[in-house]
């Protein structure tokens, strides 16, 4: 099989000038070791690349409605060619507050990591969702502990569920690991 990195680049511009690898899953299911990598690996080839994290976006009470601040400070600018830019969540005092802006100049390749980043109404614009499913749930839910400290194991065990269900109705597991024609 292709890897994501491979797929990506065979696979035309949806976002305007831009190809959008969307990698999405599960939390704790390693979409952004694998964003990570896959990043890593775009560099060392000379591609010009972004990463953007649905976790700047999200917050515990606000899963996924976040988005048109993505949608309109990333992805309507990158479509038009331009830099984009958005206020990152900051979490430093416990409580998630808007934070720093964070610049993305025009990539040849944005990788779009996290729940959420292949949902149905960008799928249009991408041009990969690759989808990992992780192991069990609760495999996943120690990794994600692991992560965020064990004071948020209560707000991972409501996002698992809520997910769960985002992922039943939004359903990008049935389109991942193809390209999008």
């Amino acid at each position: 099989m292709t890897g994501p990195a491979d797929a990506v680049l065979a696979a035309p511009p949806r976002l305007g000038p831009v190809r959008v690898l969307a990698i999405d899953g599960p939390s704790g299911s390693g979409k952004s070791t694998l964003a990570a990598a896959v990043r890593a690996e775009l560099r060392a080839r000379g591609v010009r690349v972004a990463l953007v994290g649905t976790d700047d976006f999200a917050t515990w009470t606000d899963p996924v409605s976040w988005w048109p601040r993505l949608a309109e400070g990333v992805l309507a600018r990158l479509a038009e060619g331009e830099p984009a830019r958005y206020r990152r969540m900051d979490w430093a005092t416990g409580t998630p507050r808007l934070g720093d802006w964070v610049e993305v100049p025009v990539p040849e390749v944005l990788v779009l990591e996290g729940v959420s980043a292949g949902r149905a109404s960008i799928r249009p614009s991408l041009s990969v969702l690759w989808w990992l499913p992780g192991p069990d749930p609760a495999t996943r839910l120690e990794r994600a502990v692991a992560r965020e400290g064990e004071g948020s194991r209560g707000y991972l065990q409501d996002w698992q569920a809520f997910e769960k269900g985002w992922f039943v109705v939004d359903a990008p597991d049935e389109t991942a690991f193809r390209w999008m024609d």
